[in-house]
């Protein structure tokens, strides 16, 4: 009888959103039972992920197989999107009741774990989500504790991937000698294999912006104030737009405009095109978002060239 290898569980690693969401390699799970791992550009090995952030959107699909739920949380980087499958019925009583509030209009901040999950198009597209296995209603308290606990994780990882950069080669003796910790070296050998040179400065933009956070200076990641849109900002939005289905049919006009406009190589990031409408009046981030899928799926006149990025697909 052949002896089966049982895994030990894996930590549940602390990472922003942009991190996961800009990976882009799968490893492990050749084995009926090995474990697969995600490798970010800084060679965090993501097999359980634990996140945070105010929830942004949920909801349920039914399928021949039953129910399943896919949601989002969203940290000062971008947001982190998740899902609840049909093989999952002890979850589904919760996911009803987080649907209820979240109809309602409620929003708040929540703590997710989870596993690593990907996939692939056939024009070789890959997309990274979580599939959820626990979560938790937070308090501002608790949501700052997470800010800053991911943030000192992103940070040894910085420091850790510069240190591998500045190696004459990339061997564990080599990270060893460089005082890179331990625990990095596999994933950032495999890091530094895949993806091509880049700059980590955007991570250390978002560190700084989850510390804002964490100190109460970034309002938008208030549970109380989350759900809220100050008046002062909606009114360029009613005098811009006129009565409102003309206002709603401007919206793709402007989200097409904007990543036009701004789209560099890699394409625009979904939060600067939010960023884009609010400059322009438009601050419902709802029709923003089915502005983009339309644009995307029905008019076919955007790409999303990687997960969160779109671009125009002619100027």
């Amino acid at each position: 009888m052949t002896e089966r290898i049982r895994h030990s569980r894996q930590s549940a690693i602390r990472l922003f959103a942009r991190e996961y969401y800009e990976s882009s390699l799968p490893d492990g799970g050749e084995g009926e039972f090995d474990p697969v791992f995600i490798i970010t550009k800084l060679g965090a090995k993501v097999n359980r992920m634990l996140v945070a952030g105010v929830i942004e959107g949920l909801e349920r699909r039914d399928t021949e197989r039953g129910p399943m739920y896919q949601g989002s949380v969203r940290d000062p980087t971008g947001r982190h999107m998740w899902s609840v499958g049909s093989f999952q019925p002890e979850l589904h009583s919760e996911m009803e009741e987080l649907l209820a509030r979240f109809e309602s209009g409620d929003r708040f901040l929540m703590t997710c774990v989870g596993k690593s999950n990907h996939y692939q198009t056939e024009d070789g597209g890959f997309f990274v989500r979580m599939r959820l296995e626990d979560h938790a209603i937070i308090d501002r308290a608790a949501y700052a504790a997470w800010l800053i606990d991911a943030a000192d994780h992103t940070m040894r990882r910085i420091d850790a991937w510069s240190k591998a950069k500045e190696c004459a080669d990339a061997s564990p003796d080599s990270l060893r000698e460089a005082g890179v910790p331990e625990d990095l070296h596999d994933g950032l050998l495999l890091a530094l294999g895949h993806y091509p040179d880049w700059d980590p400065e955007s991570y250390k933009v978002g560190v700084l912006q989850a510390l804002s956070a964490a100190e109460g200076r970034f309002v938008s990641f208030d549970e109380d104030e989350a759900d809220s849109t100050p008046e002062v900002a909606a009114a360029p939005q009613a005098e811009a737009s006129g009565d409102s289905e003309e206002g709603a049919a401007d919206i793709p006009e402007t989200v097409l405009s904007l990543i036009k406009e701004k789209a560099g190589e890699d394409g625009l990031d979904y939060n600067s095109i939010v960023q884009g409408c609010a400059q322009r009046g438009i601050n419902d981030e709802a029709a923003i978002e089915n502005a983009i899928d339309k644009l995307r799926d029905v008019d076919c006149e955007i790409i999303e060239a990687r997960f969160g990025w779109f671009k125009p697909l002619s100027n």
